[in-house]
């Protein structure tokens, strides 16, 4: 099993960011972009498996597990957070995996250098209009009208309730079952630390603004074709299925599997995930 290594980078704007790196950095990159409300530690069952064929790089994304919250909290001071780490570690060709609000960071990145983009891996990620359902319906009335009600409407999933849910949220109960508490208790501590809270608040709001780049995303899409990836928890409580057949439009060469579980896959389907990612990762005919 390859050894992970946890480290910590200041970045230019003063904050920490915490990440874990493995493999060997002659092999190809593979950066890992987790989403609400969980941290690098998603990924913790994967890596080992993927470390032997790919250079891992898996950062706690700004204000999520070890690393410190920016100063002003926006989708694309946590693009650049990462871009930051990417240049320190000297990475240069990569894959993105994208997962929740790692969307938004993770495309933001592939965007700016489109031709150092390997590979797409999408894992419950949403970037068309489709995936976001009734559900949405408290978020979208604050985006449109940012009052302290609509706020606290919107906001209403931030707590210990809201951040189990993240994880078994319309999963069926023997699915369900299959998924330790322990990870929503850890991300839940987390949320509770000094400035984390306002970070999130900050979070909700800014993702009114990537939702506006969808159109511009699917410029990127349609222009670049990217070789990608598509691992989905059907059960996903937050994103309509839907939003999987318009990332098969946008990119009709996109090897796609639908698996049972949830918001959190990896949780559940660890190792189904780690041997399709490391098919597509070493299939290089695609």
């Amino acid at each position: 099993m390859q050894p992970v290594s946890p480290q910590t980078l200041r970045l230019a704007g003063g904050t920490e960011l915490a990440f874990v790196t493995a493999g060997n950095p002659a092999a190809p990159a593979l950066l890992l972009l987790h989403g609400f409300p969980s941290s690098s530690r998603t990924f913790r069952d994967v890596i080992p498996e993927l470390a032997g064929i790919a250079h891992v790089i898996a950062p706690d994304l700004p204000g999520f597990g070890a690393s410190e919250p920016l100063l002003d909290t926006s989708f694309h001071g946590m693009a650049e957070a990462v871009a930051e780490l990417l240049a320190h570690l000297a990475i240069g060709p990569r894959y993105i995996y994208l997962h929740d609000f790692g969307a938004p960071v993770g495309l933001e990145i592939a965007m700016a250098e489109p031709e150092k983009v390997l590979g797409l891996i999408v894992q419950n990620a949403n970037a068309h209009r489709s995936g976001q359902g009734p559900g949405w319906a408290d978020t979208q009335k604050f985006w449109a009208e940012p009052t302290p009600e609509n706020e606290a409407r919107a906001t209403r999933h931030l707590t210990h309730e809201g951040t189990r849910d993240q994880y078994v949220g319309g999963v069926p109960d023997d699915v369900a079952a299959r998924i330790s508490p322990a990870s929503w208790d850890e991300d839940w501590r987390v949320m509770q630390m000094p400035c984390r809270m306002a970070a999130q608040r900050a979070l909700v709001r800014d993702y009114g603004r990537y939702t506006k780049k969808f159109d511009a995303i699917n410029d990127y899409l349609a222009a670049s074709q990217p070789r990608a990836l598509m691992l989905w928890g059907r059960h996903d409580a937050f994103f309509e299925i839907d939003e999987v057949l318009d990332w098969m439009k946008a990119l009709p060469r996109m090897e796609g599997h639908i698996l049972d579980g949830g918001h959190f896959l990896l949780e559940t389907h660890a190792r189904e995930v780690a041997a399709l990612m490391a098919g597509f990762l070493l299939d290089k005919k695609n």
